[in-house]
């Protein structure tokens, strides 16, 4: 924890059950100490994320496992709607955090997602026979956006950190802010409004991962 609020404010870390949070927590307490402080919580209660600033959804595992980990904590769907929706604090969500921002999943049968970002995620299916699944290590981003704030000083050709077997398909491409080749283009960065969400590991980015941090922290849509 770093003391003061600073600009950033307080930030809540959705903890529901899915893997091992302290690696994001780590990283975004790195990203807020080379800003003006801030102060990084784990939570899985939704009064602390009423009295957050700002919210980060993690996420590893199977869509399902994460939905249904999120229905189970009292009032926490409820108070994401609220925050993000209608409050409109900046959010982001990170990998399977990211693709529970869809309408629904293909992952293991049909399943609901938060439906923030109309479209569906589907199993990641290379062009190439010699590319395996899950798509694992190191790529290259493509970026799309133009200029969007959580993109500055990140450009085409930055390399990001994925470990996944499903992906984003967006039905609105404006929403899609970056890609990456992985034998067809593969979504790695969503966005609209005060959301945005990475497909890769910004915690496992090195430099490319703490520059979006950093941003994300200093966001104000």
């Amino acid at each position: 924890m770093t003391s003061g609020h600073g600009m950033i404010g307080r930030v809540a870390i959705v903890d529901y059950g899915s893997g091992n949070l302290r690696s994001v927590a780590k990283a975004l307490e790195f990203a807020a100490a080379a800003a003006d402080g801030g102060e990084i919580v784990v939570t899985s209660e939704a009064a602390a994320i009423d009295r957050a600033d700002r919210i980060v959804l993690p996420g590893v595992g199977a869509f399902a496992d994460c939905m249904a980990g999120l229905a189970r904590l009292p009032g926490v769907l409820a108070a994401l709607r609220h925050n993000v929706l209608a409050a409109r604090k900046p959010f982001l969500g990170i990998c399977v955090g990211m693709q529970l921002m869809a309408e629904r999943s293909m992952e293991h049968g049909v399943h609901d997602g938060l439906r923030w970002i109309p479209g569906e995620v589907r199993p990641v299916e290379p062009g190439d026979p010699s590319l395996k699944v899950p798509h694992m290590g190191w790529n290259e981003l493509e970026l799309l956006a133009g200029s969007h704030p959580v993109l500055a000083d990140i450009a085409t050709g930055a390399h990001a950190y994925f470990v996944h077997s499903f992906a984003f398909h967006a039905a609105d491409p404006s929403a899609v802010l970056a890609r990456v080749e992985y034998g067809g283009p593969v979504v790695a960065i969503v966005g609209r409004d005060n959301m945005i969400g990475t497909q890769f590991h910004p915690e496992k980015s090195q430099h490319t991962g703490l520059a979006f941090l950093r941003n994300f922290l200093a966001w104000r849509p």
